[in-house]
């Protein structure tokens, strides 16, 4: 496994989105596919975005008021809390992929050593990668993939 690239193990030509597309059709196109994520692309086939069954999942969770402090008739804000409670707030109202989506996600090159994509998947405690030559998507790598290069003894 030691020499196993990205690119020998990811699935290529992935299912794509774009920004406009709704929620709901995403969600209907990763449960008819059983895909967990989907890479959103523009019109040039460039990636701006990934959305998981995470981002999806946000829309029926509950979006919790920012942490606060009350001081002499004022509010103080926990540094940051405001900034999460937009982003959440965000993904909870939104009617498309573009307002759920994880813009700029990580990202892997198809030359990217199979045990780094693993133990980036275990730092950044995510399941899934794009894969990208350039800025071309040519791929996606999941936990199952490196599962399954295992037990083929790759």
């Amino acid at each position: 496994m030691a020499d196993l690239t990205a690119r020998d193990i990811m699935t290529a030509d992935p299912i794509t989105v774009g920004s406009d597309t709704t929620v709901t059709e995403a969600a209907r196109l990763m449960s008819d596919k059983r895909v967990g994520a989907l890479p959103v692309v523009n019109s040039d086939g460039s990636m701006t975005g990934f959305v998981t069954e995470g981002d999806l999942i946000m829309q029926d969770a509950k979006v919790h008021f920012p942490t606060y402090l009350s001081l002499l008739g004022g509010y103080v804000f926990a540094p940051g809390s405001t900034d999460r409670f937009e982003a959440a707030l965000r993904k909870a109202v939104g009617a498309t992929v573009g307002d759920v989506m994880t813009p700029d996600p990580i990202t892997v090159a198809p030359e990217a050593l199979v045990t780094d994509v693993a133990t980036l998947f275990v730092e950044r405690d995510i399941s899934r990668v794009p894969v990208l030559d350039g800025k071309k998507l040519v791929g996606i790598v999941s936990k199952s993939d490196i599962v399954r290069s295992l037990s083929s003894g790759q």
